[in-house]
């Protein structure tokens, strides 16, 4: 069978945990399926004595870290910016109504799109890789997100160390057993195999998207093994060539409204987009989901993937200190 991306980055996960210092290798797709679990392994099932098992810390966080919006916002698109910060607020207010600890960033203005969090790293048991945007304008955003993550929050930090890689947080996908790493504009293979590196004991596949958008504009986690896609024809093919390099298998909520697609998981809770955003999937959601919230965020979804790009989330155990 034809396979739509070209490479694998295989850092299957073995008995006992591979040193961080292991070597990456790039293998065809085609040697993908051999590599794999047998399907009646990898059966991943919503509860019940048969699913796999979830890695409990995934969806369960102590803290986000997010921006306020600058005026500057304005120069990246027709945005309402009273609306946008509004809609910002009620935001924040969720994530903490949720039980997070909001570390909550100044604006700065000569960062336009610094209240997109997401894309500037990829934080993963504890460990935060920082990105590198494809974007170069934006590479200020990353050192101050660096530093919030250090030395306020404690994390350990890798940074990536081939010079050509480019990956935006926006791309980075973790289903709690493994990542996917959309191949886009902002995010290369060398991004790809950062990732892999950051993280060995999770598999770490690279998936081509069709068009200059991220990964998490198609496909989101909401829930455990629970994959929320619109119903689109490019949101289609980006979840079918998951399907067919994921070591894992995973239910799906397919929405009628793509943008509907991007979603947050967090603290057993889905928050997805206002009745009035997409009133079918919004119906998709109440039928199939019990504990959910809605925002409306019709401002800041018009530049960025959607929910997921204005926060980044932490699990922590220590007690933070106060920026």
């Amino acid at each position: 069978m034809h396979h739509d991306t070209t490479v694998v980055l295989h850092n299957r996960r073995e008995q006992e945990r591979r040193p961080r210092s292991s070597a990456l290798a790039l293998e065809a797709s085609s040697d993908a399926r051999e590599l794999r679990p047998a399907a009646s392994q990898t059966r991943c099932l919503i509860g019940g004595e048969h699913a796999l098992p979830w890695n409990m810390a995934t969806g369960r966080y102590t803290h986000a870290v997010v921006s306020r919006i600058p005026l500057s916002l304005r120069t990246r698109g027709e945005i309402d910016l009273e609306l946008a910060r509004r809609q910002h607020e009620a935001y924040v207010r969720l994530l903490r109504e949720l039980g997070l600890d909001v570390i909550e960033l100044p604006p700065d203005e000569s960062l336009p799109e610094c209240v997109f969090v997401e894309d500037t790293a990829v934080i993963c048991n504890g460990i935060a890789l920082i990105a590198r945007p494809g974007a170069p304008h934006r590479e200020k955003e990353v050192e101050t997100i660096r530093v919030v993550l250090k030395k306020e929050l404690d994390l350990p930090i890798i940074e990536i160390q081939d010079p050509n890689a480019k990956l935006d947080g926006g791309d980075v996908l973790f289903t709690g057993q493994e990542f996917f790493v959309g191949l886009s504009e902002w995010t290369n293979e060398g991004g790809a195999r950062a990732v892999a590196s950051a993280f060995p004991e999770y598999p770490c596949t690279p998936i081509k998207i069709p068009s200059p958008r991220k990964l998490k504009s198609y496909v989101t986690m909401g829930g455990p093994c629970l994959l929320c896609v619109g119903a689109g024809k490019e949101c289609q093919e980006v979840l079918k060539r998951m399907e067919r390099e994921a070591t894992y298998s995973y239910q799906t909520i397919t929405l009628p409204e793509d943008e509907a697609a991007n979603v947050l998981y967090l603290n057993g809770t889905l928050v997805h987009r206002s009745e009035g955003e997409i009133p079918k999937s919004y119906q998709v959601f109440c039928d199939k989901i019990d504990s959910r919230r809605s925002l409306e965020i019709t401002e800041l979804a018009k530049t960025s993937c959607g929910l997921t790009s204005s926060c980044l989330l932490v699990r922590r155990l220590r007690i933070c200190r106060n920026l």
